[in-house]
């Protein structure tokens, strides 16, 4: 009989890349009887082998956490899995409980939680640091406790193994082929275009005002496209705060086909974000995706993403906090194609051979077998 795995996310849509795209689907494809467990308010569906089971969905952040969390773990316990992997760190109260009742638990760590926040601007610095220190104890006393943690980048897994052996890094590399073009993006004979694009999340300290500054900088004929969530206040003020925001477009959440299609029409990707101790060590999956789709990266000058962006020459690191030098860059790669493209060769090159879920997909079915007895 196929071992029955259970994800669990009270907060992740039902096809978010990490979980759903990436895991879930190595998993069914490698014959487990794999369920979604998710709080969506969408309903139940089967997709390619995948059972997805939706609780439904509250509204507001603190309901998510406490009714949703709960509801998750309710209808978990009910399917009486082999393997339960959980993705929230509200999650955690429940990974215990599973724990004692006898069942094997893996958490996913996508983000390094205590540090993320410490990085809230809404509290004061004391009680930020106290939250922070609360959460880790508590998260050191549960994930000590598992069966294994699954860390999302080598920062975040060196951390756990401090405290529970079984820690495995399984990075969210991008899958290789899903989003070049279908078409020889890369033949020296196209011209360059004149987007540059940022795909995922948009906010404050994501860099998103110093982005909509820099075009304002940039001499050439340069649009500049964010793709991704955005609240309302803050687009209102990139759109109405900067003297270019003729050549700024919000074209909201992409599905995977428009990203690529994105990705193909634009000559660089933008991924500056700022210096927190929540970024400094990260490893954003849209870096890796420009890369892939053979697009040199403006990134941020931290010394982990300058070992991976300048090791390679793959693109440009920069001062995040400065939009005169993001333009600069900007200017830069518009107006010298050919080492443009050299980089984004040099990027996908690299994607195939070190940065693709190919290889963290074996990571990942290695694990499942050690934890089932396979």
């Amino acid at each position: 009989m196929n071992k029955k795995i259970v994800h669990i996310t009270s907060a992740h849509p039902r096809n978010d890349i990490r979980i759903f795209t990436k895991m879930c689907l190595s998993l069914a494809r490698a014959s487990y009887d794999v369920t979604l467990i998710v709080a969506d308010g969408k309903g139940d569906e089967v997709n390619n082998g995948v059972k997805i089971s939706d609780v439904g969905k509250v509204d507001g952040r603190f309901a998510r956490m406490f009714y949703s969390a709960k509801n998750v773990y309710l209808k978990a316990l009910s399917l009486n899995a082999d393997i339960y992997h959980l993705h929230d760190p509200e999650l955690l109260p429940y990974a215990l409980k599973l724990k004692n009742k006898g069942k094997t638990v893996v958490f996913d760590s996508h983000e390094d939680v205590p540090v993320q926040i410490l990085s809230k601007p809404y509290f004061n610095k004391f009680l930020l640091k106290l939250i922070s220190v609360i959460f880790e104890c508590f998260e050191n006393f549960v994930c000590k406790k598992l069966d294994c943690i699954v860390g999302a980048t080598p920062f975040i897994t060196n951390k756990f193994l401090k405290i529970n052996s079984n820690s495995l890094n399984i990075n969210n590399y991008p899958i290789l082929g899903e989003l070049e073009s279908d078409s020889e993006i890369l033949s020296t004979e196209k011209s360059i275009k004149n987007t540059i694009c940022y795909v995922g999340g948009i906010s404050v300290i994501r860099g998103a005002y110093e982005l909509a500054e820099a075009i304002r900088y940039v001499k050439n004929n340069v649009k500049l496209c964010f793709a991704g969530s955005i609240s309302e206040d803050l687009s209102r003020k990139i759109l109405h705060n900067t003297d270019s925001a003729n050549k700024i477009n919000l074209v909201g959440v992409l599905s995977r086909s428009e990203v690529k299609e994105l990705l193909n029409t634009s000559f660089a990707g933008l991924v500056t974000l700022l210096p927190t101790l929540a970024y400094k060590d990260s490893l954003p999956i849209k870096m890796f995706e420009y890369m892939s789709a053979g697009l040199p990266v403006i990134a941020s000058n931290f010394p982990l993403w300058k070992e991976i962006i300048e090791g390679n020459d793959c693109g440009i690191c920069v001062d995040p906090l400065s939009p005169k030098e993001i333009a600069e860059t900007i200017d830069w790669l518009y107006e010298n194609q050919d080492k443009a493209k050299e980089m984004g060769k040099n990027g996908q090159k690299a994607v195939y051979e070190k940065y693709n879920w190919q290889n963290e997909e074996k990571k990942l079915l290695g694990l499942y077998k050690i934890i089932t007895g396979l």
